[in-house]
């Protein structure tokens, strides 16, 4: 990055922050159709700001979801194209009373900027869209041909991207991406991504009878549907966390030494991670707790519901229950086979008189690895270190990015993750 770029920067911070809190502002929940205002004016916004900077054929594409925004800069003929992601969609900000400032107006505290979307990844994606900006602002454009692929679906699984990649794979022709998505993995330490782990889904419902009835006058004769669901569930794993589901393992990739020196490369306080959690230590023992949460594959229940929930009491029987359940995969792993290897789990242990209700999630993602000699992290390796004058340590994310995998499979490019987002930032909890 030259001088002039820096400086230019330097100059419009206070007005980068600004333009940041007004895109905070917007409530671009994606997953609550009473935010469809908030994701147009999102879109809007972001629109009006990259014809601002000079960016080109700045447009919506449209398959049918929430639009994704396209613009790009190709003054650099003969160079590399580099196609950079963001998106503008945020979860939601639930549960409201948990906030200690309103969660759509940014509030800074202690030399910090809260608010929902903040790190996730508004903060990220703007600093890419202004970076942008400088280059072209000072007059010698950029080094590489740009692309901005901004997405309004990330937040909800991405369900209509296979779509959009399909209707304008042309104009998304790329040699590389940069995704502003996917955080650091040290507040203390600089570190590149080299991958995330993949993600499927299932939702289930059991019955038990048809119809709920009184708990004193069929108790004890009947079965209880989250009784049955409570069964279900803990049978998933063994005492220490270990998954127990046979064949949900097939292809997952073996934790090599070499991986393991990968991820023992972070100093990390186990000790500490916990007490931030307020949780216990917990997993599978065979594993460092940096190989559970990055390495390893998992199923997790997200929600479990059925029977009474209100106030008070309610001496009811519940004859139906709910689960819904993500299952974090490494590479080798296929989203189809281990969610049809947990189904079959759950249909070898369900009960006679017992009836399982399948809702699918279809797709999902696999995990996605960038080759430790790829270009885009030899690149990122050699400016993580002139900035920091630390040489960074490479890590793998827990969590999905489903544009990496997706982008790769369908377009062939594969990206390198540079979100500036740090792990203490609570980027899906209140503050």
């Amino acid at each position: 990055m030259s001088d002039a770029v820096i400086r230019h920067l330097e100059s419009q911070q206070e007005a980068i922050l600004d333009r940041l809190k007004a895109l905070l502002r917007l409530p671009s929940v994606s997953t609550d159709p009473a935010c469809a205002d908030g994701m147009a004016a999102a879109r809007e916004f972001l629109m009006d700001r990259l014809c601002t900077l000079g960016l080109a054929d700045v447009q919506l594409l449209d398959a049918g979801g929430q639009p994704a925004i396209y613009a790009a800069w190709q003054g650099a003929p003969g160079r590399p194209t580099i196609l950079l992601y963001g998106h503008y969609d945020v979860q939601p900000p639930d549960p409201l009373e948990l906030w200690h400032s309103p969660p759509f107006e940014p509030t800074i505290r202690d030399g910090r900027l809260y608010a929902r979307g903040a790190s996730d990844v508004k903060g990220s994606t703007l600093i890419a869209v202004e970076t942008v900006g400088a280059f072209l602002a000072t007059g010698g454009g950029c080094p590489v041909n740009i692309k901005f692929f901004l997405e309004g679906e990330e937040e909800v699984g991405s369900p209509s991207l296979p779509a959009i990649i399909d209707k304008y794979r042309d104009l998304l022709a790329a040699d590389a991406m940069l995704s502003a998505d996917g955080g650091r993995a040290s507040t203390d330490f600089p570190t590149v991504s080299v991958g995330c782990r993949g993600i499927a889904a299932l939702q289930f419902s059991l019955r038990t009878a048809a119809k709920d009835a009184h708990s004193g006058r069929v108790g004890g004769a009947v079965r209880n549907a989250l009784h049955e669901m409570a069964k279900l569930i803990a049978s998933l794993h063994d005492d220490d966390g270990r998954i127990l589901v046979e064949g949900f393992l097939d292809g997952a990739m073996e934790v090599t030494q070499d991986i393991r020196a990968e991820s023992a490369a972070l100093p990390f306080d186990e000790a500490a991670w916990y007490a931030d959690l307020g949780a216990a230590p917990y997993g599978d023992p065979d594993y460092t707790l940096r190989e559970r949460i990055t390495v390893r594959p998992t199923i997790e229940v997200n929600g479990l519901w059925g029977g009474y929930t209100g106030a008070g009491g309610k001496t009811v029987l519940p004859c139906e229950a709910h689960a819904k359940l993500t299952m974090r995969l490494v590479p080798g792993q296929d989203p189809a086979a281990a969610q049809a290897a947990l189904r079959r789990h759950l249909e070898a242990r369900c009960p006679p008189g017992v009836a399982l209700d399948f809702h699918y999630h279809p797709g999902g993602t696999r995990a996605f690895t960038l080759g430790p000699h790829h270009p885009l992290l030899l690149a990122a390796e050699r400016v993580t270190e002139w900035v920091h004058g630390q040489r960074p340590v490479r890590t793998r994310a827990g969590g999905t990015v489903p544009i990496t995998t997706l982008f790769q499979e369908s377009l062939g490019i594969d990206s390198l993750m540079f979100g500036l987002a740090m792990p203490d930032e609570d980027a899906h909890a209140p503050n």
